[in-house]
């Protein structure tokens, strides 16, 4: 198939399923984890199954599945995110903006996911899967009193940024099991789409302003993920999961959005999703079921996001699920230290506080399920992140201000209805 008929069809696929412009994610642009029951505990899902939404946290466990089942659902994703322009106190009064706390407008989106899983025999399973897995993006082109003072003052603030990179993942994982040992892999095809554009005053003809952006690029990715887990048959289960890099290239994007600051990127316009490893163990006893995972994401060596000074992520789940007849009760907790840290370049500084903020840290989950009966349930999590708040030294770009302070913060609902069959 011809790259142009690819890309047409990746847009349809993109419409069908993320249905909002704008998200931004969590565990630096990756969402915690997708499904609801997983959201529900934390992100946990490398050694705990939750039947055939674990096609992406780890195929290996849809060997759990009694014969098939079908998942569908959503997130409701709504982040806060508010930027502090600290002006520099040697700029006069009358050159300040008239505020310099700005919030993003980009504040609910809707994230969807589909996921299908089978048993053909004892031994051979197969899935297959779309979610939105991951994105980013920021919102300030509304804010007309900073707009105002660019064109009467010259001063440089917000850009009026906005950022909108939009990840969508489909995969079919072909697993085997041979007694408590599960083994799996999984293509992955890949769809993104990434648009940055804002505006700057033209220094030479005050006032006006000139528009960077180039407009929306998409592109398509292939990669693929592996996965293993043992049931010792006592309650206990480990597993372990790996995912490859998957490189994107969204042509003339970042070198067109950097280029007014001097910023030269060795990787070009690639962006790298970036490669992931990762362990967990679960034990059931009776009703409880303890679970944690480990993994580290490598933002360092992905292309694009090295170039912007992210740094490796070692992401901490924990999750804890009480089952009763047909209903169940789940918490969690999430925690990784934000990939987004402070350069010597204030430029890139810039870039990553006000227009790819992924600097959310903590996330404290409750999800639930009810069984309607043995086919059909409906699973609901709740996830809450506190806020997160960085500042970054912005003085050397000389335009007025003195460091750029961002405060993000997130809540989102999940659905989900399955069917078994």
């Amino acid at each position: 198939m011809k790259k142009s008929n690819l890309k047409l069809l990746g847009t349809g696929i993109a419409l069908s399923l993320v249905t909002s412009t704008l998200l931004h994610a969590t565990n630096g642009d990756h969402l915690i984890s997708v499904g609801a029951k997983a959201r529900g505990m934390g992100g946990v899902g490398i050694a705990l199954s939750h039947g055939s939404e674990s096609t992406l946290n780890n195929p290996a466990l849809i060997t759990k599945v009694q014969s098939t089942e079908i998942s569908f659902g959503g997130t409701v994703f709504m982040p806060d995110i508010k930027t502090q322009l600290n002006v520099n106190p040697n700029v006069p009064p009358s050159m300040l903006p008239p505020q310099n706390k700005l919030t993003s407008d980009a504040d609910m989106n809707m994230i969807p996911e589909v996921s299908l899983a089978m048993k053909i025999n004892d031994s051979f399973y197969v899935g297959i899967g779309m979610w939105g897995t991951a994105g980013m993006g920021v919102d300030y082109s509304q804010d007309a009193d900073i707009r105002n003072t660019m064109f009467t003052t010259g001063q440089l603030n917000n850009f009026n940024m906005v950022t909108n990179l939009q990840l969508m993942q489909f995969a079919v994982p072909l697993a085997y099991k041979m007694e408590g040992l599960s083994i799996a892999v999984a293509p992955i095809l890949q769809y993104g789409n990434l648009d940055i554009n804002y505006v700057m005053p033209d220094r030479n003809m005050p006032p006006n302003l000139n528009s960077v952006g180039a407009g929306l690029s998409q592109d398509f990715g292939f990669g693929y993920s592996i996965g293993a887990t043992y049931d010792f048959s006592n309650g206990l289960v480990i597993g372990a999961v790996y995912k490859s890099k998957i490189d994107m290239e969204y042509k003339n994007q970042l070198s067109t959005a950097t280029r007014p600051f001097g910023i030269v990127l060795p990787d070009g316009d690639h962006l790298e999703q970036p490669a992931e490893a990762g362990v967990g163990i679960a034990y059931t006893m009776g009703q409880h079921t303890f679970a944690f995972d480990y993994k580290q994401i490598q933002w360092s060596s992905a292309k694009g996001y090295q170039d912007f000074g992210w740094e490796d992520q070692n992401v901490y789940a924990f999750g804890y699920e009480f089952t009763q007849d047909n209903w169940a009760l789940r918490l969690g907790y999430n925690y990784a230290t934000t990939p987004v840290t402070e350069t010597l370049n204030p430029s890139i500084n810039m870039f990553n506080l006000l227009g790819f903020p992924a600097t959310e840290e903590q996330h404290y989950t409750i999800g639930g399920t009810y069984a309607f009966n043995d086919q059909i349930s409906l699973d609901a999590a709740y996830v809450y992140a506190p806020v997160s708040t960085k500042t970054f030294d912005v003085s050397a770009l000389q335009m007025g201000l003195d460091s750029v302070t961002t405060d993000h913060s997130e809540n989102s609902l999940s659905f989900q209805l399955t069917y078994k069959f």
